[in-house]
């Protein structure tokens, strides 16, 4: 298993699940900065590895009225400050080539968007610039199919490569999650990141956008831990019901340390177990 270190962050091998949490698109600085605080103090108190996430710009929103976020020069200037004040390495979506530069300027991790997974130019852009990628599978991709993304990126030297499932398209506006893919796309070597929040939404759901179903996010996050995943991906918002995007799919805030801990426990069983078989 190839181990992927962001900063002092590890992903891979019998590690610990890093959590990358925060909320779906930057609707203001002071909210987020709080979100960014308030993960932190929950995943410093549960020995928890935090990555904060959150979009400067949500480019592929259902409709063109949709909240997309503050735009790339203060999205970036507002997460470069969560980096410095809170000390936390950061990810973000980059949806075209134009924005690698200067997201790989502020950005920790670069996060090719589940619908962009196949956008050759995009993913050999990202691998180039140097960074660790997240490659997120898209909606409409079997999990084997993954592997041609990852040579993609690869091709540019560029081994620094973490994987996430966030569920496929079953019908219409639904998603399902079929765990063997976590277990298929680990078999790449690469560390395999569970969306479980994006799992639960109902694409396009609510007419003009998304809907979701976040009463479930608690059971496919204990699934995931339980086949092993190296990290897992959560939005989360002070108050969901008022969120500006994916509200119906996001976390509150104060939910999260109970639920984390309790998955905390899943993966230390399953990764002390399988140190145990390997030894």
């Amino acid at each position: 298993m190839q181990q992927v270190n962001v900063g002092p962050v590890c992903f891979g091998g019998s590690k610990p699940l890093v959590l990358i949490a925060g909320p779906c698109a930057i609707e203001d600085e002071n909210l987020t900065l709080r979100i960014a605080e308030g993960l932190k103090e929950i995943t410093q108190a549960l020995g928890c590895e935090l990555i904060f996430k959150a979009s400067y710009d949500k480019a592929n929103r259902t409709s063109v009225t949709s909240f997309r976020g503050l735009g790339v020069e203060r999205g970036l200037r507002i997460l470069e400050r969560v980096n410095k004040e809170f000390g936390l390495p950061i990810i973000s979506d980059v949806h075209n080539v134009g924005q690698v530069a200067a997201a790989a300027d502020v950005l920790d991790v670069l996060q090719i968007p589940a619908f962009l997974s196949r956008q050759t130019d995009l993913l050999v852009a990202a691998g180039n610039c140097g960074k660790p990628v997240n490659l997120k599978k898209g909606q409409f991709l079997a999990p084997w199919d993954i592997e041609h993304g990852v040579r993609k990126i690869a091709s540019t030297g560029n081994e620094k490569i973490l994987l996430t499932e966030r569920g496929v398209s079953f019908g219409y506006n639904n998603l399902v999650v079929d765990m063997r893919s976590l277990v298929i796309m680990r078999e790449t070597g690469y560390p395999v990141i569970f969306d479980a929040t994006h799992s639960v939404q109902l694409p396009g759901g609510a007419g003009g956008s998304s809907s979701g179903q976040r009463q479930y996010v608690g059971a496919l996050s204990r699934a995931a831990a339980a086949t092993g995943v190296d990290g897992l991906f959560w939005e989360v918002h002070e108050d969901p019901d008022q969120a500006l995007c994916d509200g119906a799919n996001s976390l509150p805030l104060a939910q999260v340390k109970a639920l984390l801990q309790q998955i905390l426990e899943f993966d230390a069983i399953f990764k002390q177990t399988e140190a145990g078989s390997e030894g």
